[in-house]
């Protein structure tokens, strides 16, 4: 498991499996390479083999390892006694080489793969893959140009908000600062020059009768309605926790076997969907989050996702 010292959810997932017998190595990458370091050598075969071992923690056979679950991406840290040009250039090295190997390893499940992870982070894809799968969609525009925003929210004459690609949760001189999902009320606001300074989403605001959190593990789906009891919530329910109420529900065959298909497409064995059921009875896809959280959600609704994920990560490791 690669999951930072403090993650609960990791633990309680590896908790479960040692309860099972199955042996678990649990690794935060960004202690390498000051508290974990790594030895691996490329065999004839192929396949890379030697040790990664840590201060704290048992050495853990390249070989033997045959599931890998990526949690949260972790940052290298750097010794500071380098200046930053050197800093910068032994990170990518930290990054291409300890998650090269990684990556490289043979006959392991990864959850998710890196690669398919990577790809499916943008955004854009995501929505052109889901419509492609038969899907419903917001209407979209992507672009950097003011009025061709302008014109297009003119055009569509429905309500519009801004979302941001990546993630809400951005670094800031120090700071950290959240960007949720918000509406657009003012359209001329869009032909503000600032808006050209980079890549900027509009979506149709999707009239919402609620909102359902999808948590998708290998086969399994686990869906759950989210109600938002304040206005901010029902803009982004990710904006007020507290103000939103949990109810388990069954998803429409078809809906299940297109999320499952998008999966497919994706590459990926754990997703987490975010679904608008809108007011016309109509499921209108907005994301799905390859690294997406459920543990709230399994404590919220007793849903048992914490043995699912070990169920898979078990199976990877029986089979091999």
């Amino acid at each position: 498991m690669l999951a930072h010292d403090t993650d609960e959810v990791a633990g309680q997932v590896a908790a479960e499996l040692r309860t099972r017998g199955t042996e678990v190595a649990r690794l935060n990458p960004s202690a390498f390479p000051s508290r974990l370091t790594m030895g691996a050598r490329l065999r004839d075969s192929g396949t890379w083999g030697g040790l990664i071992s840590g201060e704290d923690g048992p050495e853990v056979e390249l070989a033997g390892i045959r599931a890998v679950w990526q949690r949260r991406a972790s940052p290298f840290v750097m010794d500071e006694r380098m200046s930053s040009p050197e800093r910068a250039f032994a990170y990518g090295e930290a990054r291409r080489g300890f998650g090269g190997v990684l990556t490289s390893l043979a006959c392991c499940l990864w959850v998710n793969d890196p690669v398919a992870a990577a790809r499916a982070a943008y955004k854009p894809l995501q929505l052109a893959q889901a419509a492609e799968v038969g899907l419903a969609v917001p209407a979209t525009l992507i672009t950097s140009e003011p009025r061709t925003a302008y014109n297009w929210a003119k055009e569509l004459r429905r309500p519009i908000v801004y979302k941001p690609m990546n993630g809400v949760a951005h670094a800031d001189e120090g700071q950290v600062r959240v960007v949720f999902t918000a509406p657009v009320a003012d359209l001329e606001s869009l032909l503000d020059p600032a808006f050209g300074l980079t890549a900027q989403m509009l979506q149709e605001r999707v009239p919402k009768a609620f909102e359902a959190r999808v948590t998708v593990v290998g086969s399994e789906m686990f869906a759950v309605r989210i109600d938002a009891g304040s206005t901010a919530a029902q803009e982004d329910w990710r904006s007020d926790y507290d103000a939103l109420s949990y109810s388990i529900i069954e998803l429409p065959p078809d809906l299940r076997a297109k999320l499952l298909k998008l999966m497919a497409r994706l590459g990926l064995v754990y997703g987490a969907f975010d679904l608008i059921h809108d007011t016309s009875g109509r499921w209108v896809f907005l994301e799905v989050n390859q690294g997406g959280e459920f543990g709230w959600i399994a404590d919220e609704t007793g849903l048992p996702i914490y043995s699912a994920i070990a169920d898979l990560l078990e199976k990877a490791h029986d089979e091999h």
